[in-house]
């Protein structure tokens, strides 16, 4: 499951896609957000996200993965079967997201490591949910060009769909779905 991703677009290049679609883009607190390039964001590490209001979307930078009742992290939220209506939906920028499996090579100790990105397009969103001051991932069942790396795959959602996922102006089940064969590109890295 997706416990790695990347984000290495400034803040300008969302104040740009939100001006683009005639959209208030406002940051938490009221300074633009100056976060650096990211390389291997991880569960527990800060990242930038953007969230729906009434009178536009939020940027802000917020840590990923929420507290169980157990104490354990929850960094990817299982989307099916649920309805998010009335939750905090949030969006995740990335251009790139990782997928880990057992090496070829039994001597090798550190897992294969698989970079996943859309198919001609320099970045898109991950579907996500805020929560208790922190943020998941959603995920679903693995399109095709997950399902050789893993038994599950986030919900990626290409940039033209992601102001869908924060109004819901289609239904969850359209939005929080793999997607057809081809639309990632995948490239080993380790």
């Amino acid at each position: 499951m997706c416990n790695d991703y990347r984000y290495t677009k400034s803040p300008d290049t969302l104040r740009e896609e939100f001006s683009q679609l005639k959209i208030p883009l406002r940051f938490a607190g009221d300074a633009t957000p100056n976060y650096p390039p990211y390389e291997d964001i991880r569960p527990n590490q800060t990242a930038p996200i953007i969230r729906g209001g009434s009178d536009g979307v939020e940027l802000s930078v917020t840590p990923w993965a929420w507290k169980s009742s157990n104490g354990k992290p929850v960094f990817n939220f299982r989307s099916e079967g649920r309805s998010f209506a009335k939750s905090d939906r949030c969006l995740i920028p990335s251009d790139g997201f990782y997928e880990f499996t057992k090496p070829d090579d039994p001597k090798q100790r550190l897992k294969d490591k698989h970079l996943f990105t859309l198919a001609g397009e320099p970045w898109f969103w991950i579907a996500g949910l805020v929560k208790a001051g922190a943020f998941a991932m959603l995920t679903t069942s693995p399109g095709p060009d997950i399902a050789p790396y893993h038994d599950r795959q986030i919900v990626v959602l290409p940039r033209a769909e992601g102001v869908e996922w924060l109004d819901l102006r289609k239904p969850e089940a359209e939005i929080l779905r793999p997607l057809p064969e081809g639309s990632l590109t995948h490239e080993q890295v380790r």
